[in-house]
């Protein structure tokens, strides 16, 4: 049928792109660093950060901390979650990624990282244990999904930013997920 009527297939393609995505990148090594910080900055409500570690943005933009505890102090709830160093699944995702006990280390790294923003009014840190699927990074109605795949480091994988448009899409489906691992996830406490 799509041979003898080609602008049927192109007409099917055309539907399947989501009036959602805004963009997608090969990997997360290609998105800029401004495209997590603007979004964070341009934040009134949430914040929301699902990870195993994603250090990368401490290194990349060392003022991290300070900005999500602005937005804390303007009313924006902001919600880290990172992976426990010592839940198996971690250690199965350094081993499937033959990154060895790295993983551990930078979910330590990561911990250390947030260590100052516990306490702060409006940020709550936690660590979880569950298998991360996609690394999760939301800001009100915009979000960025770190697919993960099998064998491949986070920053190798593709990456879809996502901006919120109705009830049920695909972004809603990242927020749920992101609100299922953070009612397992536990606190971080003050030293």
């Amino acid at each position: 049928m799509q041979a003898l009527w080609p602008a049927l297939r192109q007409a099917r393609a055309a539907r399947a792109v989501s009036p959602e995505l805004v963009a997608l990148y090969d990997q997360r090594a290609d998105v800029p660093v401004s495209a997590f910080t603007d979004m964070f900055a341009q934040a009134r409500e949430n914040i929301d950060v699902l990870v195993y570690a994603a250090i990368f943005l401490h290194e990349a933009y060392p003022r991290l901390n300070e900005l999500l505890r602005e937005r804390a102090a303007e009313g924006c709830s902001v919600r880290i979650a990172l992976g426990d160093p010592e839940s198996d699944n971690v250690r199965q995702r350094g081993a499937e990624e033959r990154f060895g006990h790295g993983i551990e280390s930078r979910c330590e790294l990561a911990l250390m990282h947030y260590r100052s923003l516990i306490g702060v009014p409006g940020i709550e840190i936690r660590t979880h244990e569950t298998t991360l699927y996609n690394s999760v990074y939301r800001a009100d109605d915009q979000l960025l999904a770190n697919a993960h795949v099998w064998g491949v480091n986070a920053y190798g994988a593709p990456v879809w930013h996502l901006r919120r448009n109705g009830d049920g899409g695909i972004f809603d489906t990242y927020a749920q997920s992101f609100d299922a691992v953070w009612k397992t996830a536990k606190p971080v406490q003050e030293d």
